[in-house]
């Protein structure tokens, strides 16, 4: 949930203010600079039929299991599939989460994380939390982050996603420029992203994508 609306308008101040406290060239930088061209996305459509195919086909990439349900039914993710009645961009959220988790946490529902925002089965996915409160805050930051580069490599507005999941809370302060930059430096500590902030894909995955990049 967005906690501040951003009009349209000033969307652009917003992200160029957050580039211009970051250092040029680098690869927040860079991360940004691809986000923030998804914009030209927007008019495109969103969430629509091939974004959600292209969603369902990432997680088939990793090995991820798949399930046509909605997760209210259920689970977002029962430990081994994810439930894809969705949109695309939640779908390839619940990909990074996969990703960010180790692992060990992999076959648990919801990632040991506690329950998603559309689990079903509320109680039994709070059962299965295995870590404390600041490692949930922190992989839910990672997989938004992650989330939304894969939106970016697979040609969705990510930009959108950006918004929505707050990342442009508090644009006009350099602390705002310093937790993405944070977040983009866990993630390539990690292995998750190479040094121009694109998403490590198996071969199987985003053909050509590269290549057009």
């Amino acid at each position: 949930m967005q906690l501040t609306t951003i009009p349209d308008d000033i969307l652009p101040q917003a992200l160029d203010s957050v580039a211009a406290n970051l250092s040029p060239g680098s690869l927040t930088a860079k991360v940004l600079a691809r986000i923030a061209a998804t914009r030209d996305l927007i008019a495109l459509g969103v969430d629509t039929a091939e974004h959600r195919a292209a969603a369902v086909d990432l997680a088939r990439a990793f090995g991820i299991g798949v399930i046509d349900e909605a997760p209210q039914d259920a689970f977002s993710y029962d430990g081994v599939s994810i439930r894809t009645r969705s949109e695309a961009y939640v779908l390839i959220h619940e990909v990074a989460h996969w990703l960010v988790a180790p692992p060990e946490r992999r076959g648990l529902v919801d990632f040991g994380l506690g329950a998603g925002p559309e689990s079903g089965r509320i109680d039994e996915a709070n059962e299965a939390i295995a870590v404390g409160k600041d490692e949930q805050i922190r992989e839910e930051a990672l997989a938004s982050l992650l989330g939304i580069l894969w939106e970016v490599e697979l040609g969705q507005p990510a930009v959108l996603a950006f918004l929505e999941q707050n990342w442009l809370e508090g644009w006009d302060r350099a602390s705002c420029a310093q937790n993405l930059a944070d977040n983009v430096d866990q993630l390539f500590q990690a292995g998750l992203i190479d040094a121009e902030g694109r998403p490590f894909a198996p071969e199987s995955c985003v053909p050509g994508a590269r290549a057009a990049a």
